[in-house]
């Protein structure tokens, strides 16, 4: 679970030394043990994947010090103290200072080992946060638009830029939340239409009473409250593309008239005789399967035939959980800036939370609960939609976190596998191991 990481243990009495790194490594961590301080400060250095324990009472340097060292050096390094009976009130200001935790003699080498891998924990997720963070910093273009390092993200990415520079109609398919209209305004700013308008329009916001004019425009005196002439939304977004969301409400009547739009890519405003010829792209968006609306005949079939010439499909959230801490990171940055509020620490429980969690309301529900988490309002635990869905067992949590981890390396070395190991610090056959359980495909970031 911790490979990579180890524990720089610091304690002068050579028994004491000899029995805790032994319990240590039975409990199945790395650990390094020093005689001082001053021989365990090679180990510590900014990004260093350690915690470090250490005895407050040593020749030369003592642990307070060395405490501030660490904080100096990386003060995401977290710091365990031991001391003796009369040094509690010390470590307890240590505590506020910035250390992880103290134990005071005597105490039960178990409750060591728990603190530890609590510790690790944290060191870990802190260490993943901070790669989290420099790739939003270099994030740029589709990339910064449609976050996520999942496979269907990165293949999402590949077929807008492939469809961008086309002509070509497109379907979006995706459950509430995913991100449609993000999607179609990355197609349109990915095109050579990027400088004409992108329009969207809500197919289940209008009555049905307006629908036409709204989508169609008028003449003026077309209609009784015709005032005067108005474009409507295809004609405005002549030469850029048009977004039409949630199509599977489009009343039947105004399906019709759609389709002959598409075929001939002429409108007519209402009470004109005169054809307009119009160059838009069309985009459709839907939750809904628009084939099986069809077989209910509840969606005209040859309507979604002439829309489907290209379908792009989003993955709900709860099938990409690896995109999970960029996502809630980038969200949590967001609301940092529009709340003027710090970043709280994200801490393993609330990693742990945020991956077992369903997300029903995908992308949206995430951005919402990083809201929450900078506002300091609630948790996951009183949602819901969370106490309805099955948690994720420890054993997939780190598995995904892991996997994350190993893309990141792989992403900042460019697939180059030498340096990725020595990145994560482990051995090139463990690497490769790893690389074929999580069905990691190197050449993805070559």
């Amino acid at each position: 679970m911790f490979e990579g990481y180890h524990v720089v243990f610091v304690e002068d009495d050579l028994p004491v030394r000899v029995s805790l790194t032994q319990t240590l490594e039975l409990a199945g961590l790395s650990v390094t043990p020093c005689r001082s301080a001053e021989e365990a400060l090679p180990h510590i250095a900014p990004g260093a994947q350690i915690i470090v324990i250490t005895d407050v009472r040593l020749p030369g340097m003592d642990g307070r010090a060395l405490l501030d060292h660490v904080l100096a050096t990386d003060a995401s390094i977290p710091v365990i103290l031991i001391t003796a009976h009369g040094d509690v009130a010390m470590a307890v200001q240590a505590m506020r200072s910035g250390a992880y935790d103290f134990f005071e003699k005597p105490f039960a080498p178990e409750r060591l080992v728990d603190t530890a891998r609590r510790a690790l924990d944290l060191r870990l997720l802190r260490s993943a946060t901070d790669e989290l963070r420099a790739q939003l910093q270099r994030a740029s273009g589709i990339e910064a638009a449609l976050l996520g390092n999942s496979a269907v993200m990165q293949q999402l990415r590949r077929q807008i830029l492939n469809l961008a520079g086309t002509s070509a109609d497109v379907m979006i398919l995706g459950e509430t939340g995913t991100g449609k209209e993000l999607v179609a305004r990355c197609l349109h700013d990915q095109s050579a239409r990027r400088d004409r308008n992108f329009v969207a329009i809500n197919c289940g916001g209008l009555p049905e009473a307006l629908f036409e004019s709204e989508l169609f425009g008028h003449e003026q005196g077309s209609f009784t409250s015709a005032a005067k002439r108005r474009i409507g939304k295809i004609e405005h977004a002549n030469g850029g593309t048009l977004l039409l969301d949630e199509i599977e409400t489009m009343p039947v009547p105004l399906q019709i008239k759609l389709l002959r739009v598409l075929q001939e890519r002429r409108i007519e405003r209402l009470g004109s005789n005169e054809e307009l010829a119009i160059n838009v792209r069309f985009v459709a968006a839907s939750k809904a399967d628009l084939r099986e609306l069809g077989e209910q005949n509840k969606f005209r079939s040859d309507l979604y035939y002439r829309l489907n010439v290209a379908l792009l499909h989003l993955p709900p959230l709860r099938e990409r959980r690896e995109d999970i801490p960029l996502l809630f990171q980038h969200f949590v940055a967001q609301a940092c800036d529009r709340y003027e509020r710090p970043a709280p620490e994200l801490k393993p429980e609330r990693l742990r939370e945020l991956m077992a969690h369903d997300w029903p309301g995908n992308v949206r529900e995430i951005r919402n609960a990083a809201d929450r988490f900078v506002l300091a309002l609630d948790d996951l635990d009183s949602s819901a939609a969370l106490q309805q869905v099955p948690a994720l067992n420890l054993a997939r949590q780190m598995d995904l976190v892991e996997k994350t981890l190993i893309e990141q390396a792989l992403r900042r070395t460019q697939g180059k596998v030498p340096a990725a190991m020595e990145l994560l610090g482990i051995a090139k056959k463990t690497l490769y191991d790893k690389l074929h359980r999580h069905a990691i495909n190197l050449d993805a970031f070559r």
